[in-house]
């Protein structure tokens, strides 16, 4: 009786732990700094909800690991490193765009705008701080138009912009009227004019990658209409426009087209767009129209909107010769037939070209002496990879089903054989797993697909699983594939329908800080083990997520201990929590919420 009594206790005591935990999580979560300072409605409306119905509890959930001995006894060991705020002047460092540093590189094809990282010993090694009155951003879609000031508080652009509608400053926020310097009555009109060319209504087109974005209002009015855009623009004079991009809840990252290849694998995008994004589409023979192809997939679409498109009219007004306007657009024309693109449509500035289903219609360029074709056997190795004027061959085959369908139907990578050793079942699989990881994530923090979360990051991204079983209106991710992983997976990502970046984690990523409302990272951390430092790491995620963001981390059991033991010392409040099948899978689930505080004040939730 004694034992059963004592069972009874335990029991008892798992149930309230479960509970509290969840609760702890949801209510920490809800009562966010939102707008000026204030809780906003969502969070006050979940909070007010939050009872033991709302958690959503289940017997076989777990929140207590069974290892909880071996991490006590290892944090008890082993000192904590502390990590310290970093000065205030760092709040918004980018160590992989660092302007000064950039400066030290050559102007040609726009080296010093690419990646140029800080050598090791130079990293910062601290905790970069949010500048005084930081708050948390508007939820979507009032996002889309408005910014808090203390976010960004950067003026520059709504001066330097002002005729052509980009950005305006109001009091305590920015607004953005949805302008740009191709679409100052609205990027809803500009759009509703492409259209009228390219089927975005139907499915057929869903992701879209915007080069030279400005403030990415093309790719935030994109989304009423389901489609996705990978929008990229340097740092450089516009100061923080990919910032307010993402400030806005727009996909964004610190990019620019110049001697490096595109970090995206081939045949990614259904469209891509340049509306006066001062890319010189004619020079060095072509390359940077052909690496636009190497991304655009077989019956995808390019539109040019500004110079040189109309030069006969509008040459005085852009104050350019028009003998070079001229011979620029002649240029363009020439290799878009070499491409194999078609010309769809040119009306006022905009110009539209269709790249071919297939190279049937383009055999007589197998004989053009101009015609080079790409000779590597892995046109997915970009990742600091030169540029080249070359032509990737077309794939045997790459019919897509149309958005929603093709995000869980078996992508032609996968059906053709194309990703080794994954076959059509295993990808099911895969699928199937992550809706249950997904299912068991949302009974931790019931906030997850509410809105709360709008910018998400998945680090380790594999085949989207974790994406696609979260997908909604109300959020997007970013689906990272790391350079030491399966590279062709990240195609998969695309033909599934959502975006996607390569990168290596032993480096900084191509944003701003705190852009991410929540970070995801499945076995990141071994993937990593003994590449680079775990530290680095960890101090990156706190860079680019926001004042209580969460961090959802799965791995294996040490290294999760290891992990917890490193966030002890970085202003994040954490739980490692057992695997949704029970105490005795070795996987585990550790959850964390970043604190809020600012340059020059002490941690506080």
């Amino acid at each position: 009786m004694a034992i059963k009594s004592d069972n009874k206790t335990r029991s008892s005591v798992q149930i309230f732990i479960v509970f509290s935990l969840c609760c702890f999580f949801y209510i920490l979560g809800a009562w966010q700094r939102s707008g000026f300072g204030k809780g906003d409605s969502i969070a006050l409306e979940m909070t007010n909800s939050a009872s033991a119905a709302d958690c959503n509890i289940v017997p076989s959930l777990n929140f207590e690991t069974h290892h909880a001995g071996e991490s006590s006894a290892l944090v008890a060991s082993t000192k904590v490193k502390t990590f310290e705020p970093c000065s205030a002047r760092y709040t918004d460092y980018t160590p992989c765009h660092d302007q000064k540093r950039a400066m030290t590189f050559p102007r040609e094809s726009m080296i010093y705008r690419e990646r140029h990282c800080v050598p090791e010993n130079e990293k910062l090694r601290c905790l970069v701080p949010a500048p005084k009155g930081y708050v948390t951003p508007f939820s979507w879609p009032k996002s889309r138009d408005y910014v808090p000031y203390a976010n960004a508080p950067y003026k520059a652009l709504t001066v330097e912009k002002a005729i052509q509608n980009w950005i305006q400053y109001e009091g305590e926020v920015f607004r953005f009227p949805g302008g740009g310097t191709q679409f100052p009555q609205g990027a809803d009109k500009y759009i509703d004019q492409l259209a009228s060319v390219i089927p975005m209504e139907n499915g057929t087109v869903r992701t879209a990658l915007d080069t030279g974005c400005g403030v990415a209002s093309w790719g935030a009015y994109l989304w009423s209409r389901n489609v996705r855009a990978m929008s990229f623009a340097p740092r450089d004079s516009h100061e923080a426009q990919v910032q307010f991009a993402l400030e806005r809840g727009v996909p964004a990252v610190i990019g620019v087209l110049g001697s490096i290849k595109l970090p995206y694998p081939t045949r990614a995008f259904d469209m891509a767009h340049c509306s006066r994004c001062l890319i010189p589409w004619g020079a060095n023979d072509g390359m940077y129209l052909m690496e636009v192809d190497r991304v655009l997939r077989p019956g995808g679409y390019w539109i040019l909107s500004g110079p040189p498109i109309n030069w006969k009219v509008n040459y005085k007004a852009w104050q350019r010769p028009r003998e070079d306007l001229q011979e620029e657009q002649r240029r363009i024309e020439e290799t878009a037939k070499l491409l194999c693109w078609e010309k769809k449509y040119e009306h006022g500035e905009i110009a539209i070209w269709q790249k071919r289903l297939n190279d049937e219609a383009c055999r007589s360029r197998q004989d053009d002496p101009r015609a080079n074709f790409c000779k590597t056997d892995d046109t997915d190795d970009v990742w600091y990879k030169k540029m080249e004027a070359c032509i990737t061959p077309y794939p045997e085959t790459s019919e897509l089903q149309v958005f929603p369908d093709r995000l869980n139907s078996v992508p032609p990578r996968i059906s053709s054989g194309s990703v080794s050793g994954v076959t059509a079942d295993a990808y099911e699989d895969d699928n199937r797993q992550w809706k249950k990881h997904v299912k068991a994530y949302k009974r931790i923090n019931g906030l997850l697909d509410t809105g709360r979360y709008r910018n998400i990051m998945d680090m380790n991204a594999g085949f989207g699983g974790f994406a696609a079983a979260i997908e909604s209106q109300k959020l997007w991710v970013m689906n990272v594939v790391p350079t030491i992983a399966e590279k062709n997976r990240l195609g998969v990502v695309y033909e599934r329908g959502l975006i996607g970046i390569y990168h290596d984690w032993c480096e900084a990523f191509s944003t701003y800080p705190r852009t991410y409302d929540l970070i995801h990272a499945n076995h990141l951390f071994s993937l990593y083990k003994n590449k680079c430092n775990a530290d680095d790491i960890l101090l990156e995620m706190d860079r680019i997520l926001r004042p209580e963001g969460a961090v959802i981390i799965r791995d294996d059991v040490d290294t999760l201990i290891k992990v917890k033991r490193i966030i002890s010392g970085m202003r994040w409040d954490s739980k490692l929590v057992d695997h949704e099948d029970g105490p005795l899978v070795n996987e585990k689930v550790l959850i964390a919420v970043k604190q809020y505080w600012v340059t020059n004040s002490t941690a506080s939730h």
